[in-house]
């Protein structure tokens, strides 16, 4: 395990940069993140982001609450920003030592693909679970 890591989108046009990164990811199993990403979205955090090449990513607003970026040379997915915070994740694809992290948990698991569960004991929640758990701590969703 390393204090910083780095990673790119396919083409390179975007170089991020984590230090002390998490060594689990989050798998989000939403409805959006499976149409943005074409299955899952692996969310890789970490206390400090440095990111290179950040003009070459175009920025969608998914929703009142949050926005997906992409690479717009190759159209890798670059991260997710909650609004409310501004803290962002990112694709853990997008980095080479993400493929040894364990996962921290698993959200939106009512709306996961039959064709897509993911095997082990990790904790899981239903988006009921996750809105719950965001409003408790003061987040408001329209």
């Amino acid at each position: 395990m390393t204090d910083t890591m780095r990673g790119q989108c396919l083409c390179g046009a975007v170089e991020i940069t984590i230090e002390a990164p998490a060594h689990e990811i989050e798998i989000c199993q939403c409805s959006m993140c499976r149409r943005w990403s074409g299955a899952i979205y692996t969310a890789q955090t970490g206390k400090s982001v440095t990111i290179e090449g950040e003009d070459k990513a175009s920025v969608y607003r998914s929703s009142e609450w949050a926005e997906r970026a992409f690479c717009g040379t190759c159209g890798s997915h670059l991260w997710f920003r909650f609004l409310p915070t501004g803290n962002r994740s990112f694709s853990a694809g997008l980095f080479d030592a993400a493929s040894s992290h364990t996962i921290e948990k698993e959200i939106f698991v009512d709306e996961a693909a039959d064709w897509c569960r993911i095997e082990g004991d990790h904790p899981r929640q239903t988006g009921a679970e996750v809105i719950a758990e965001a409003e408790a701590a003061g987040f408001t969703f329209d």
